[in-house]
């Protein structure tokens, strides 16, 4: 009986402090999941608002909603290449639905591009055509590249309007009036913005491309908007998000200019035969020194050199391979006497040199090579000679063109080599504050959304390797834990036993158990026959009596230990972030 009420002890006392290891490891577990708890409690909490048509007015407003078709026609087109006899038809096709990727608004629908590496084309005709005089042009709507975009476009065009335009015909051939959006493959990434421009003396139209067009806004699944204002005044203005990213002016900052050089040059004028536009010539005075020897070499035999010591001269610099063998099928009468290969020679190389000894060259000191003379300033030059200036019989100068030719209809008309870009929100009028408005319903409550999902989605960061032992989790690695754990007790024991029980109390208390558990098994054993010595039941007396001294050391003075131990933990900090052995 006695045996068991002691060994019951000892596994008491044991399971009392593999319980604080294991608490400590459990309350990291009860706060890992309480965070994990947070973040799936944000992820699902995330409220998601239902589409509502916005009541903004436009001269074109377009959110996609049921009635869609009846407004937008898909083209069946051949598109026409200049660079190839090969025709490509437009065959992607175009459907209206919500994303699948990062759905911000519920019901909430857009046109979406279906296929990947194909043509695709679709239009829509205005209410009625959209004319710009005395007016601000507004242009934004939003662009969803839900699988990313590689190399493709996702730019609109505003077509001219005539009585040719016919939605069923709209190829890359259709006459437009601005081209606008984002556009990239390989290294080119930009926002186009293009106007084409009517010269008033021939009534043709010319594309002005704008200079440094910003960078587009490529970013997966999240949804970017892109606005286009143009003042009467000539200034327009670019916007990614509602951030400006480019302002200008449409007759500085487009190439080819809107308006010609007031003068060109003469096609008629020639240069004259005795103009002279050679600025330096060689100096027709200077002569060659007497002393310039054009024929003296760049090298020469170095005559104060010596043959070093240790030079071999009787040695052949290559010998037969003393390692080769005559094969097996070599018939000397008919390939001749067998000859073993060269190989240079071992001796040479732990020597100077072997064979014949040359002084080496060097430099020639009294070399200056072919002489040629000076160049002095040409006093017969004129100048660099350019065509006389004649006024430009094409000048013409248009102070407004930001008057762009009237507008009818909207269309896109696009490659891609990605599926489901979608575009939603369209607006097309006079009005910055409308379009700040329907921003603000629309993209700024959609993008905020999109966001907060991209990050619940995000994986969690990979955790840090424990920087010393007091950092090490039980759950992780159970012996590597109470293998550094011993280790340390140890190293603080053999200069302060009472610091190490006080900084690692759960090695102590283990420590204890064993003894108890170990004189347990002891007395149990001699008590069996006979009642144990009276040594024995000292030292047991003793070994228990020293466990309860150590559990009234650990309560006291746990909480300072682990400062006063410090200075070993920085020692072991390297050692301890490793893998067990």
């Amino acid at each position: 009986m006695r045996v068991i009420a002691v060994l019951a002890t000892a596994l008491y006392s044991s399971a009392a402090l593999l319980g604080q290891v294991r608490a400590d490891d459990t309350d990291d577990a009860v706060e890992s999941s309480s965070t994990l708890a947070e973040e799936t409690s944000t992820t699902s909490a995330i409220e998601k608002p239902t589409f509502t048509p916005s009541n903004i007015k436009a001269d074109f407003f377009e959110q996609f909603t049921d009635d869609w078709d009846k407004r937008w026609k898909p083209s069946h087109a051949k598109k026409e290449d200049s660079k190839t006899t090969e025709e490509w038809a437009y065959v992607g096709e175009w459907a209206v639905e919500e994303p699948h990727v990062f759905k911000a608004i519920e019901q909430d629908k857009g046109l979406v591009v279906k296929n990947p590496a194909a043509h695709h084309a679709i239009s829509a005709k205005f209410p009625k055509k959209i004319d710009n005089h005395k007016n601000t042009l507004v242009v934004q709507y939003e662009v969803k590249l839900q699988n990313g975009l590689e190399c493709g476009g996702a730019y609109m065009k505003l077509l001219q309007d005539n009585k040719a335009l016919h939605a069923e015909e709209f190829s890359n051939a259709s006459p437009y009036v601005i081209m606008f959006g984002p556009d990239k493959c390989g290294a080119t990434n930009k926002v186009h913005f293009i106007f084409k421009h009517k010269n008033p003396k021939t009534g043709d139209y010319e594309e002005k491309h704008l200079k440094s067009a910003p960078p587009a806004k490529i970013t997966k699944g999240t949804t970017n908007l892109y606005t286009l204002i143009v003042q009467e005044n000539n200034e327009f203005e670019i916007k990614i998000n509602g951030e400006s990213s480019k302002k200008g002016n449409l007759l500085e900052d487009f190439t080819p200019s809107v308006n010609p050089d007031k003068e060109i040059d003469d096609p008629k004028d020639t240069k004259p035969e005795d103009w002279v536009d050679e600025a330096r010539i060689p100096d027709p005075e200077a002569t060659k020194p007497e002393d310039w020897d054009e024929d003296a070499p760049f090298e020469i035999i170095d005559e104060e050199a010596t043959k070093p010591d240790d030079w071999l001269e009787n040695e052949p610099t290559m010998v037969p391979d003393p390692e080769a063998e005559k094969p097996e099928d070599w018939d000397d009468e008919e390939d001749g006497d067998w000859i073993p290969p060269m190989v240079p020679n071992p001796k040479c190389d732990e020597v100077a040199g072997c064979g014949k000894w040359e002084p080496p060259t060097k430099r020639n000191p009294a070399y200056k090579g072919k002489w040629t003379p000076e160049y002095i300033d040409n006093p017969a030059y004129k100048g660099v000679w350019a065509p006389a200036k004649i006024p430009n019989p094409d000048y013409f100068e248009d102070k407004t063109p930001a008057k762009f030719e009237p507008m009818g209809a909207i269309g896109f008309e696009i490659w891609t080599m990605q599926s489901d870009i979608l575009f939603d929100n369209i607006y097309i009028g006079h009005s910055v504050e409308d379009a700040e408005k329907f921003k603000a319903e629309t993209y700024d409550v959609k993008h905020a959304i999109e966001v907060a999902e991209e990050e619940a989605t995000k994986p969690p960061p990979a955790k840090e390797p424990p920087k010393s032992p007091m950092d090490l989790k039980f759950m992780d690695d159970p012996v590597h834990y109470v293998r550094e754990k011993v280790d340390l007790f140890w190293a603080i024991a053999k200069n302060d036993p009472v610091e190490a029980v006080k900084a690692l109390p759960e090695v102590a208390g283990g420590i204890g158990a064993l003894a108890v558990t170990i004189i347990a098994l002891i007395v149990g054993i001699v008590g069996v026959s006979a009642a144990p010595p009276p040594k024995v039941q000292k030292a047991a007396e003793k070994v228990k009596q020293s466990v309860m001294d150590t559990k009234d050391q650990v309560v006291d003075a746990a909480s300072t230990g682990a400062d006063k131990a410090q200075v070993e933990l920085n020692k072991r900090t390297t050692r301890s972030s490793g893998p067990a052995e």
